[in-house]
């Protein structure tokens, strides 16, 4: 209903050119809103306020004349003027039974839209360094990331969903030498495991893999391994430093085994590492169109492209031996290195080629989901973007704030390295992956989520995934019984101006609002509205089930009934679907 009155303002404003308007209006400054006070109408638009000074018209006048222009419709019963500009609409009586019909007609495909308009999106999401297994932070990143990118497929858009993968780094060489060194162990040697390494037991079995794969023929002694390293940290010994160490064991190792073996170890435990992690996005519904590797990036010279693209802009220059990017000419507090006085390139660079190989392979728009400790680095890759000949409206980043967990009221403390954390496989086996997938969804992505593993495994009405699909499975129970009764449903047959009650006017407005929802939280980038909303419709068909009789004697009332409360299963079955939760017939 909503993009239909849009269309008719837009028809109307048309007809305007050359009369009261010199020019055309651009279609997407036409918003029609849900009015917030009924008694003014059911839907609202501030196009004449919002086009008024543009025009050089007063903008109540020029909603006077639109009110005039607007084309004859079914839809529409009234259409006033108020205020400084407003214009209000009344809808029909009948214009409340369409969206029964569509549902009816569209199944599945209800609250779907072209608003995107075929227009290209990369989303990267989840992105987790495969040093260890998914936590569960990373969960949330995964459910919100999925559920975005359904929203939008809903509306138009061609997405194409990308995991990067950070396996160049520091980080993935420490857990390559943190499996070695346990490998190391099985062969019986003795080693002083460091306290920067990766410590938690996942490290085991890849280390164990590894020997099955090669049986000794990379053992070589822990004391050379160990010999000339700097000392580890022990608050016992002054002096120590973690990170000179674990670099030193890295390098031992290194020349101890050739880069060749050395390589191997990185990428077979990495290997497996991924293998762990696509399994378990796999189990939880996340699916990506492409794994790009921080690797093969470095290595197939899209990082000196990239760079050679900044200097060709201008936007690069050379102090104390080291390559700068002037960020500071796109918003940055500071220049940021991109090659160091050494020649190697920062992280900053690869995150340009990335970014930059993104444009190159089509995509418009590109949306990356990233930890709010990540902020920093918005402006400055945008920045970069720009520089290199992309709109700066190209690169959206979404800022993923922390999850915690709470059992019985108290905070379950987590820290990846030691292994004392909730990984993302632990949570689903605990409370099963629909609450899950529902849990990370219930507040805005910007907001600290504190995760309630009690209630979330709960099936009580405080828990809002089992209520919303218990309002599911009533109305299937509902079919059941109609059926065990010697009725029949006959959607043919329903007189849909007999629902007429309050709570019917309430469901029928519910039924509406789906398709105006699924486009705000694509494009609002939001699927905790659709939750909301789904909890809400539950709510509606829960309070209708408790204050009325469905099936009645009266078939023509009956029919209209049951027509409303299966368009009530239909949009829950949809929106479950988009949120990726299932939507169970029986409870």
């Amino acid at each position: 209903m909503k993009s239909d009155l849009e269309r008719l303002l837009r028809e109307a404003l048309r007809s305007l050119v050359p009369s009261v308007l010199s020019e055309a209006v651009d279609p997407a400054q036409v918003v029609v809103e849900r009015a917030r006070d009924t008694q003014h109408g059911d839907f609202q638009s501030n196009i004449a306020m919002r086009i008024a000074k543009a025009a050089r018209k007063n903008p109540r006048d020029l909603a006077q004349a639109l009110v005039a222009a607007l084309p004859k419709s079914e839809l529409v019963s009234s259409a006033e003027v108020a205020g400084a500009g407003f214009i209000n609409f009344r809808l029909a009586k009948d214009a409340w039974y369409t969206p029964l019909k569509n549902v009816a007609s569209q199944g599945a495909s209800y609250g779907l839209s072209n608003i995107g308009a075929g227009r290209k999106v990369m989303l990267e999401f989840v992105s987790a360094n495969p040093t260890g297994p998914l936590h569960v932070g990373h969960g949330r990143g995964a459910a919100y990331g999925a559920t975005l990118g359904n929203l939008l497929e809903a509306t138009g858009h061609s997405l194409y969903r990308e995991f990067y993968i950070n396996d160049a780094g520091r980080q993935i060489d420490i857990l390559g030498v943190s499996v070695y060194l346990r490998y190391l162990e099985l062969c019986g040697e003795d080693v002083a495991f460091p306290s920067n390494g990766y410590r938690a037991e996942y490290i085991l079995p890849i280390a164990q893999a590894l020997r099955e794969k090669r049986g000794e023929e990379l053992k070589r002694p822990a004391a050379d391994i160990a010999r000339g390293v700097p000392p580890d940290a022990n608050p016992n010994i002054p002096g120590g430093d973690k990170d000179k160490h674990i670099d030193g064991l890295i390098e031992n190792a290194r020349a101890a085994l050739g880069v060749a073996d050395f390589d191997f170890v990185v990428l077979f435990s990495r290997d497996r590492m991924l293998a762990d992690i696509r399994n378990d996005l796999e189990e939880f519904g996340v699916r990506f169109d492409n794994w790009y590797s921080e690797r093969v990036l470095a290595r197939s010279g899209a990082v000196e492209k990239a760079i050679d693209a900044l200097r060709a802009s201008g936007h690069v220059y050379v102090k104390d031996g080291a390559t700068w990017f002037k960020s500071t000419d796109f918003g940055d507090d500071e220049d940021r290195v991109i090659i160091r006085e050494n020649g190697v390139g920062t992280y900053f660079a690869a995150d340009i080629a990335y970014h930059y190989d993104k444009r190159l392979r089509g995509h418009d728009l590109l949306i990356d989901v990233w930890g709010a400790d990540h902020h920093g680095y918005v402006t400055r890759v945008r920045g970069a973007l720009i520089a290199l000949g992309a709109p700066g409206d190209c690169f959206e980043v979404t800022l993923m704030q922390l999850v915690n967990l709470f059992r019985g009221g108290e905070k379950v403390a987590m820290g990846k390295r030691e292994g004392n954390f909730v990984t993302l496989r632990d949570l689903r086996n605990e409370v099963g992956n629909d609450a899950c997938r529902f849990f990370y969804l219930l507040r805005s992505i910007d907001q600290t989520l504190d995760f309630d593993l009690e209630l979330a495994k709960s099936r009580s009405n405080e828990n809002p995934v089992y209520y919303i699909q218990y309002a599911h499975a009533r109305v299937a129970s509902v079919m059941k019984q109609l059926a065990s009764k010697g009725y029949t449903y006959d959607a043919g047959a329903a007189d849909l101006s007999l629902l007429t009650n309050v709570h019917e006017q309430a469901v029928l407005t519910a039924v509406s609002k789906y398709p105006e929802v699924i486009e705000q939280a694509a494009l609002n980038r939001a699927p905790h509205a659709l939750a909301h909303f789904l909890r809400d419709l539950a709510n509606t068909l829960h309070t209708y089930y408790n204050a009325e009789q469905f099936i009645v004697e009266e078939a023509s009332l009956r029919n209209a009934r049951l027509t409303l409360v299966l368009a009530v299963q239909q949009v829950i079955r949809n929106g479950l679907g988009i949120l990726g939760v299932s939507a169970p017939e029986t409870m």
